[in-house]
This record gives C-alpha cells, sequence and structure tokens, in this order.
C-alpha cells in the first residue's frame, strides 16, 4: 500500500528557517521593553526615612 501525501508530510521533520537569532529575538524584546517602560515616579521621603543632618563640630 503506498503511502500518502499527508502521512509523508507528517513523518518529515521540519526544516529550520533562515531568520532571527534567539540572541538578537532576546535583545529585541528586552529593548522594546525599556522603550515601552514609562520612568519610575521619583520617591517622595517618609517620615520614617528623613534624617537629620547635622553639621560637624
Amino acid at each position: 500500500m503506498p503511502a500518502t501525501q499527508s502521512s509523508v508530510e507528517s513523518t518529515q521533520r521540519p526544516r529550520p528557517l533562515p531568520g532571527v537569532s534567539m540572541r538578537d529575538l532576546l535583545a529585541a524584546c528586552a529593548a522594546a521593553a525599556a522603550v515601552s517602560t514609562p520612568p519610575r515616579a521619583p520617591e517622595r521621603p517618609s517620615a520614617g526615612r528623613v534624617r537629620d543632618h547635622r553639621e560637624a563640630a
């Protein structure tokens, strides 16, 4: 019994396509995240973090 076209195609391993390397893909994702993330708002000093600055004698 001859193999059908669909069974031959399903047993063949897919060939990798030339394209972007994983390293370049990860770098592009990191760059996109850096550009699309807004900067942090400056932290306001809280009562517990404020220190008295004393002058040296």
